[in-house]
Protein backbone atom coordinates (compact mmCIF):
# COMPACT_ATOMS: atom_id res chain seq x y z
CA UNK A 1 0.00 0.00 0.00
CA UNK A 2 1.41 3.43 -0.90
CA UNK A 3 2.69 5.60 1.93
CA UNK A 4 2.88 9.33 1.55
CA UNK A 5 5.26 10.17 4.40
CA UNK A 6 6.87 8.76 7.51
CA UNK A 7 5.71 11.74 9.55
CA UNK A 8 2.15 11.16 8.41
CA UNK A 9 2.32 7.55 9.58
CA UNK A 10 3.52 8.61 13.03
CA UNK A 11 0.75 11.18 13.39
CA UNK A 12 -1.93 8.70 12.30
CA UNK A 13 -0.61 5.98 14.62
CA UNK A 14 -0.55 8.33 17.60
CA UNK A 15 -4.07 9.57 16.88
CA UNK A 16 -5.36 6.03 16.47
CA UNK A 17 -3.75 4.91 19.73
CA UNK A 18 -5.20 7.83 21.71
CA UNK A 19 -8.70 7.28 20.34
CA UNK A 20 -8.51 3.56 21.01
CA UNK A 21 -7.14 4.14 24.49
CA UNK A 22 -10.03 6.45 25.29
CA UNK A 23 -12.46 3.73 24.22
CA UNK A 24 -10.73 1.10 26.35
CA UNK A 25 -11.05 3.35 29.37
CA UNK A 26 -14.67 2.29 29.35
CA UNK A 27 -16.04 5.13 27.29
CA UNK A 28 -17.25 6.74 30.51
CA UNK A 29 -19.20 9.72 29.33
CA UNK A 30 -21.65 12.08 31.02
CA UNK A 31 -24.92 12.41 29.20
CA UNK A 32 -24.79 15.70 27.33
CA UNK A 33 -28.50 15.85 26.58
CA UNK A 34 -27.52 17.01 23.13
CA UNK A 35 -30.29 18.29 20.92
CA UNK A 36 -31.08 16.36 17.76
CA UNK A 37 -28.24 16.86 15.32
CA UNK A 38 -25.91 17.94 18.13
CA UNK A 39 -22.28 17.42 17.20
CA UNK A 40 -18.71 18.12 18.14
CA UNK A 41 -18.07 18.25 21.83
CA UNK A 42 -21.79 18.14 22.58
CA UNK A 43 -22.71 21.53 21.17
CA UNK A 44 -26.34 21.50 19.96
CA UNK A 45 -26.77 22.13 16.27
CA UNK A 46 -28.89 24.79 14.65
CA UNK A 47 -30.91 22.93 12.05
CA UNK A 48 -32.13 24.03 8.67
CA UNK A 49 -34.07 21.40 6.78
CA UNK A 50 -35.46 21.14 3.31
CA UNK A 51 -37.63 18.05 3.03
CA UNK A 52 -36.48 15.15 0.85
CA UNK A 53 -38.65 13.99 -2.03
CA UNK A 54 -41.26 11.87 -0.26
CA UNK A 55 -42.67 10.61 -3.55
CA UNK A 56 -39.47 8.96 -4.79
CA UNK A 57 -39.87 5.17 -5.05
CA UNK A 58 -37.60 2.61 -3.45
CA UNK A 59 -33.93 3.31 -3.05
CA UNK A 60 -33.11 0.34 -5.26
CA UNK A 61 -35.31 1.40 -8.17
CA UNK A 62 -32.82 2.94 -10.55
CA UNK A 63 -35.26 4.49 -13.02
CA UNK A 64 -36.04 7.45 -10.76
CA UNK A 65 -34.31 10.78 -11.28
CA UNK A 66 -32.16 12.46 -8.61
CA UNK A 67 -34.18 14.56 -6.19
CA UNK A 68 -34.05 18.31 -6.67
CA UNK A 69 -34.60 18.82 -2.95
CA UNK A 70 -32.28 17.98 -0.12
CA UNK A 71 -32.08 17.47 3.59
CA UNK A 72 -29.65 19.83 5.18
CA UNK A 73 -28.29 20.42 8.67
CA UNK A 74 -26.09 23.28 9.79
CA UNK A 75 -24.08 22.91 12.97
CA UNK A 76 -24.35 25.86 15.33
CA UNK A 77 -21.61 27.03 17.67
CA UNK A 78 -23.16 27.71 21.06
CA UNK A 79 -19.91 27.73 23.02
CA UNK A 80 -19.83 30.27 25.85
CA UNK A 81 -16.10 29.99 26.54
CA UNK A 82 -14.12 33.22 26.31
CA UNK A 83 -10.70 33.51 24.72
CA UNK A 84 -8.09 35.90 26.09
CA UNK A 85 -6.33 38.38 23.82
CA UNK A 86 -3.09 36.45 24.35
CA UNK A 87 -4.75 33.20 23.24
CA UNK A 88 -6.21 34.98 20.22
CA UNK A 89 -2.79 36.27 19.26
CA UNK A 90 -1.34 32.77 19.49
CA UNK A 91 -4.06 31.37 17.27
CA UNK A 92 -3.57 34.14 14.72
CA UNK A 93 0.17 33.57 14.69
CA UNK A 94 -0.12 29.82 14.09
CA UNK A 95 -3.20 29.16 11.94
CA UNK A 96 -4.17 25.53 11.49
CA UNK A 97 -5.88 24.18 8.38
CA UNK A 98 -9.61 23.59 8.60
CA UNK A 99 -10.65 19.97 8.92
CA UNK A 100 -13.62 17.79 9.78
CA UNK A 101 -13.72 14.31 11.28
CA UNK A 102 -16.37 11.84 10.09
CA UNK A 103 -17.02 8.46 11.74
CA UNK A 104 -18.36 5.52 9.73
CA UNK A 105 -20.02 2.37 11.11
CA UNK A 106 -21.66 -0.45 9.17
CA UNK A 107 -25.05 -2.17 9.11
CA UNK A 108 -27.31 -1.13 11.98
CA UNK A 109 -30.43 -3.29 12.34
CA UNK A 110 -31.98 -2.26 15.63
CA UNK A 111 -34.66 -4.94 15.70
CA UNK A 112 -35.21 -8.61 14.97
CA UNK A 113 -37.09 -10.11 12.03
CA UNK A 114 -40.66 -8.81 12.18
CA UNK A 115 -42.20 -12.31 12.02
CA UNK A 116 -40.43 -13.78 15.04
CA UNK A 117 -39.90 -13.02 18.71
CA UNK A 118 -38.10 -9.67 18.92
CA UNK A 119 -34.96 -10.75 20.74
CA UNK A 120 -33.39 -7.33 20.19
CA UNK A 121 -36.19 -5.55 22.07
CA UNK A 122 -36.19 -8.15 24.84
CA UNK A 123 -32.50 -7.51 25.49
CA UNK A 124 -32.32 -3.76 24.94
CA UNK A 125 -35.66 -2.91 26.62
CA UNK A 126 -35.85 0.64 25.24
CA UNK A 127 -32.60 1.66 26.87
CA UNK A 128 -31.94 4.23 24.16
CA UNK A 129 -28.25 4.74 24.90
CA UNK A 130 -27.46 1.05 25.47
CA UNK A 131 -26.58 -0.22 21.94
CA UNK A 132 -23.95 2.47 21.33
CA UNK A 133 -22.77 3.07 24.89
CA UNK A 134 -19.27 1.76 24.13
CA UNK A 135 -18.79 4.14 21.21
CA UNK A 136 -20.94 7.13 22.17
CA UNK A 137 -17.91 9.16 23.19
CA UNK A 138 -16.38 8.64 19.74
CA UNK A 139 -19.60 9.59 17.95
CA UNK A 140 -20.26 12.61 20.14
CA UNK A 141 -16.78 14.04 19.68
CA UNK A 142 -16.51 13.89 15.92
CA UNK A 143 -18.13 16.29 13.47
CA UNK A 144 -20.44 13.78 11.82
CA UNK A 145 -21.34 10.11 12.26
CA UNK A 146 -22.82 8.15 9.34
CA UNK A 147 -24.16 4.57 9.59
CA UNK A 148 -26.10 2.22 7.31
CA UNK A 149 -29.76 1.96 8.44
CA UNK A 150 -30.54 -1.63 7.44
CA UNK A 151 -34.28 -1.59 8.25
CA UNK A 152 -37.53 0.25 7.79
CA UNK A 153 -38.75 2.60 10.51
CA UNK A 154 -42.52 2.16 10.59
CA UNK A 155 -45.51 0.86 12.54
CA UNK A 156 -46.76 -0.96 9.44
CA UNK A 157 -47.25 -4.73 9.58
CA UNK A 158 -47.65 -5.27 5.85
CA UNK A 159 -44.29 -6.50 4.63
CA UNK A 160 -42.69 -8.03 1.57
CA UNK A 161 -42.37 -11.79 1.16
CA UNK A 162 -38.65 -12.39 1.55
CA UNK A 163 -36.19 -14.24 3.76
CA UNK A 164 -35.77 -11.44 6.30
CA UNK A 165 -37.85 -8.35 6.99
CA UNK A 166 -36.78 -5.71 9.49
CA UNK A 167 -38.72 -2.81 10.96
CA UNK A 168 -37.98 -0.63 13.99
CA UNK A 169 -40.69 1.39 15.72
CA UNK A 170 -40.47 5.17 15.13
CA UNK A 171 -39.48 5.80 18.75
CA UNK A 172 -36.31 3.84 18.03
CA UNK A 173 -34.81 6.86 16.30
CA UNK A 174 -33.72 7.78 19.84
CA UNK A 175 -31.04 5.09 19.54
CA UNK A 176 -29.43 7.35 16.96
CA UNK A 177 -30.12 10.80 18.40
CA UNK A 178 -28.96 9.97 21.91
CA UNK A 179 -25.68 8.49 20.66
CA UNK A 180 -24.40 11.19 18.33
CA UNK A 181 -25.44 9.57 15.03
CA UNK A 182 -26.47 12.42 12.76
CA UNK A 183 -26.88 10.70 9.40
CA UNK A 184 -27.90 7.37 7.89
CA UNK A 185 -27.71 5.69 4.51
CA UNK A 186 -30.96 4.19 3.17
CA UNK A 187 -29.54 2.78 -0.06
CA UNK A 188 -29.81 -0.89 0.87
CA UNK A 189 -31.99 -3.97 0.41
CA UNK A 190 -34.09 -3.63 3.58
CA UNK A 191 -35.55 -0.11 3.51
CA UNK A 192 -38.28 -1.45 1.19
CA UNK A 193 -39.14 -4.42 3.45
CA UNK A 194 -42.50 -2.77 4.18
CA UNK A 195 -43.13 -1.42 0.72
CA UNK A 196 -43.30 2.13 -0.54
CA UNK A 197 -45.44 3.22 2.41
CA UNK A 198 -42.85 1.82 4.79
CA UNK A 199 -40.11 3.70 2.94
CA UNK A 200 -42.10 6.93 3.20
CA UNK A 201 -42.58 6.29 6.93
CA UNK A 202 -38.85 5.68 7.31
CA UNK A 203 -37.94 8.96 5.64
CA UNK A 204 -40.59 10.87 7.56
CA UNK A 205 -39.59 9.46 10.94
CA UNK A 206 -35.90 10.17 10.36
CA UNK A 207 -36.65 13.73 9.25
CA UNK A 208 -38.90 14.27 12.26
CA UNK A 209 -36.07 13.11 14.55
CA UNK A 210 -33.61 15.47 12.87
CA UNK A 211 -31.55 12.68 11.32
CA UNK A 212 -30.16 13.23 7.85
CA UNK A 213 -30.84 10.46 5.33
CA UNK A 214 -29.78 9.80 1.77
CA UNK A 215 -30.25 7.04 -0.79
CA UNK A 216 -29.90 6.41 -4.52
CA UNK A 217 -32.34 9.18 -5.44
CA UNK A 218 -31.87 11.73 -2.66
CA UNK A 219 -28.85 13.42 -1.17
CA UNK A 220 -28.30 15.18 2.14
CA UNK A 221 -25.93 17.94 3.22
CA UNK A 222 -24.35 18.52 6.60
CA UNK A 223 -22.59 21.81 7.33
CA UNK A 224 -19.97 21.68 10.08
CA UNK A 225 -19.33 24.50 12.51
CA UNK A 226 -16.42 25.77 10.47
CA UNK A 227 -18.62 26.04 7.40
CA UNK A 228 -17.38 22.95 5.57
CA UNK A 229 -20.22 21.28 3.66
CA UNK A 230 -20.37 17.48 3.59
CA UNK A 231 -22.60 15.90 0.97
CA UNK A 232 -23.93 12.33 1.19
CA UNK A 233 -25.63 10.04 -1.30
CA UNK A 234 -26.09 6.28 -1.80
CA UNK A 235 -25.63 3.56 -4.36
CA UNK A 236 -26.76 -0.05 -4.65
CA UNK A 237 -25.31 -2.61 -7.04
CA UNK A 238 -28.73 -3.33 -8.59
CA UNK A 239 -28.23 -0.51 -11.07
CA UNK A 240 -25.72 1.57 -12.96
CA UNK A 241 -23.68 4.51 -11.75
CA UNK A 242 -25.16 7.29 -13.89
CA UNK A 243 -27.65 8.40 -11.23
CA UNK A 244 -24.93 8.47 -8.59
CA UNK A 245 -22.72 10.59 -10.84
CA UNK A 246 -25.61 13.08 -11.12
CA UNK A 247 -26.00 13.18 -7.34
CA UNK A 248 -22.28 13.81 -6.88
CA UNK A 249 -22.46 16.61 -9.45
CA UNK A 250 -25.50 18.11 -7.70
CA UNK A 251 -23.72 18.06 -4.35
CA UNK A 252 -20.68 19.77 -5.84
CA UNK A 253 -22.98 22.38 -7.37
CA UNK A 254 -24.48 22.96 -3.91
CA UNK A 255 -21.02 23.87 -2.66
CA UNK A 256 -20.09 20.64 -0.88
CA UNK A 257 -16.32 20.46 -0.37
CA UNK A 258 -16.60 16.80 0.70
CA UNK A 259 -18.73 14.11 -0.95
CA UNK A 260 -19.36 10.72 0.68
CA UNK A 261 -20.90 7.86 -1.30
CA UNK A 262 -22.36 4.93 0.68
CA UNK A 263 -22.40 1.75 -1.42
CA UNK A 264 -24.47 -1.36 -0.68
CA UNK A 265 -22.81 -3.97 -2.86
CA UNK A 266 -20.77 -7.16 -3.05
CA UNK A 267 -21.45 -10.75 -2.03
CA UNK A 268 -22.63 -11.67 1.45
CA UNK A 269 -20.27 -13.56 3.79
CA UNK A 270 -17.19 -12.85 1.66
CA UNK A 271 -13.95 -11.22 2.79
CA UNK A 272 -12.75 -10.00 -0.60
CA UNK A 273 -14.34 -7.40 -2.82
CA UNK A 274 -15.51 -8.40 -6.29
CA UNK A 275 -14.04 -7.00 -9.48
CA UNK A 276 -17.26 -5.03 -9.91
CA UNK A 277 -16.82 -3.40 -6.50
CA UNK A 278 -13.28 -2.41 -7.37
CA UNK A 279 -14.25 -0.98 -10.75
CA UNK A 280 -17.26 0.90 -9.44
CA UNK A 281 -15.52 2.20 -6.33
CA UNK A 282 -12.72 3.64 -8.44
CA UNK A 283 -15.21 5.07 -10.93
CA UNK A 284 -16.98 6.94 -8.11
CA UNK A 285 -13.67 8.43 -6.98
CA UNK A 286 -12.93 9.42 -10.58
CA UNK A 287 -16.28 11.22 -10.72
CA UNK A 288 -15.73 13.31 -7.60
CA UNK A 289 -16.38 11.20 -4.50
CA UNK A 290 -13.94 11.89 -1.67
CA UNK A 291 -14.54 8.56 0.06
CA UNK A 292 -16.53 5.43 -0.78
CA UNK A 293 -17.99 3.46 2.13
CA UNK A 294 -19.26 -0.08 1.49
CA UNK A 295 -21.69 -2.36 3.31
CA UNK A 296 -23.83 -5.47 2.62
CA UNK A 297 -21.37 -8.43 2.77
CA UNK A 298 -21.76 -8.59 6.60
CA UNK A 299 -18.02 -9.09 6.69
CA UNK A 300 -14.97 -6.85 6.69
CA UNK A 301 -13.26 -6.33 3.34
CA UNK A 302 -10.02 -4.50 2.46
CA UNK A 303 -9.42 -0.77 2.42
CA UNK A 304 -7.94 0.56 -0.79
CA UNK A 305 -6.07 3.81 -1.32
CA UNK A 306 -6.91 5.01 -4.81
CA UNK A 307 -5.60 8.32 -6.13
CA UNK A 308 -4.94 9.37 -2.55
CA UNK A 309 -8.54 8.68 -1.46
CA UNK A 310 -10.10 5.75 0.37
CA UNK A 311 -12.44 3.01 -0.76
CA UNK A 312 -13.79 1.01 2.20
CA UNK A 313 -15.09 -2.03 0.37
CA UNK A 314 -17.03 -3.33 3.38
CA UNK A 315 -17.10 -2.20 6.99
CA UNK A 316 -19.41 -5.09 7.93
CA UNK A 317 -22.15 -5.13 10.54
CA UNK A 318 -22.09 -2.89 13.58
CA UNK A 319 -25.15 -3.10 15.84
CA UNK A 320 -26.92 -6.01 14.18
CA UNK A 321 -30.24 -7.31 15.50
CA UNK A 322 -30.71 -9.68 12.58
CA UNK A 323 -28.86 -12.56 14.23
CA UNK A 324 -28.85 -13.78 17.85
CA UNK A 325 -25.46 -15.46 17.48
CA UNK A 326 -23.41 -14.09 14.57
CA UNK A 327 -20.67 -16.44 13.38
CA UNK A 328 -18.26 -13.58 12.75
CA UNK A 329 -18.39 -10.80 15.37
CA UNK A 330 -15.66 -8.64 13.81
CA UNK A 331 -16.62 -5.04 13.18
CA UNK A 332 -15.02 -1.62 12.99
CA UNK A 333 -15.44 2.12 13.34
CA UNK A 334 -13.46 4.01 10.73
CA UNK A 335 -12.84 7.72 11.09
CA UNK A 336 -11.62 9.93 8.28
CA UNK A 337 -10.27 13.40 8.96
CA UNK A 338 -10.63 15.57 5.87
CA UNK A 339 -8.03 18.34 5.91
CA UNK A 340 -8.81 21.28 3.66
CA UNK A 341 -6.37 23.26 1.55
CA UNK A 342 -5.51 26.92 2.17
CA UNK A 343 -8.63 28.11 0.38
CA UNK A 344 -10.90 25.85 2.42
CA UNK A 345 -12.64 24.82 -0.77
CA UNK A 346 -10.91 21.52 -1.48
CA UNK A 347 -9.65 18.52 0.50
CA UNK A 348 -5.86 18.50 0.60
CA UNK A 349 -5.36 15.44 2.79
CA UNK A 350 -7.26 12.37 4.01
CA UNK A 351 -6.28 10.78 7.32
CA UNK A 352 -7.76 7.47 8.36
CA UNK A 353 -8.09 6.01 11.85
CA UNK A 354 -9.31 2.42 12.24
CA UNK A 355 -10.87 1.24 15.52
CA UNK A 356 -11.53 -2.54 15.63
CA UNK A 357 -14.78 -3.58 17.34
CA UNK A 358 -16.78 -6.66 18.20
CA UNK A 359 -20.52 -6.78 17.42
CA UNK A 360 -21.12 -7.86 21.00
CA UNK A 361 -19.81 -7.32 24.51
CA UNK A 362 -20.29 -10.96 25.51
CA UNK A 363 -18.19 -13.91 24.34
CA UNK A 364 -21.17 -15.73 22.84
CA UNK A 365 -24.56 -14.84 21.46
CA UNK A 366 -25.48 -11.24 20.75
CA UNK A 367 -26.18 -8.59 23.36
CA UNK A 368 -26.45 -5.86 20.67
CA UNK A 369 -23.78 -3.74 22.30
CA UNK A 370 -20.61 -3.40 20.18
CA UNK A 371 -17.39 -3.24 22.16
CA UNK A 372 -13.86 -2.30 21.09
CA UNK A 373 -11.23 -4.98 20.86
CA UNK A 374 -8.16 -4.62 23.06
CA UNK A 375 -5.28 -2.95 21.29
CA UNK A 376 -2.95 -5.48 19.65
CA UNK A 377 -5.02 -8.44 20.85
CA UNK A 378 -5.49 -11.40 18.53
CA UNK A 379 -8.96 -10.15 17.56
CA UNK A 380 -7.69 -6.60 17.03
CA UNK A 381 -4.96 -7.84 14.70
CA UNK A 382 -7.45 -10.06 12.86
CA UNK A 383 -9.63 -7.04 12.04
CA UNK A 384 -6.61 -5.12 10.80
CA UNK A 385 -5.57 -8.06 8.61
CA UNK A 386 -9.04 -8.38 7.08
CA UNK A 387 -9.00 -4.69 6.26
CA UNK A 388 -5.46 -5.06 4.92
CA UNK A 389 -4.55 -2.13 7.11
CA UNK A 390 -2.14 -0.99 9.79
CA UNK A 391 -2.26 2.36 11.54
CA UNK A 392 1.30 2.88 10.27
CA UNK A 393 0.02 2.75 6.70
CA UNK A 394 -0.49 6.47 6.85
Amino acid sequence: MSIESTTFRKIAFTAGFLVTASVFAGCAFNSMNVGVGGIRYGAPAAKEFAVNDETTPAATEEETSPAETQTETTAGDTSTEETTSEETADVAATPTPMSVKVSFAGDCTLCSDARIFNHFDSVVKKRWEYPFKNCKKIFMNDDLTLVNCEMAITNSRKHAKKAFVFAMKPEGTKYFTKSGIEAVNLANNHTMDFGLSGLKDTRKNLTKAGILWSDTSNYSIFTAKNGIKIGMCGYTSTGGLSKTYKLIKALKKKGCQIVIVSCHWGIEATYKQTKSQTNRGRALINHGADIVVGTHPHRLQPIEVYKGKYILYSIGNFCFGGHTNPSDPDSVIIQCTFVMDETGKKVADYRLNVIPYSLRSTKRGNDYCPKPYTFESKAYDRVMARLNWAQGDE
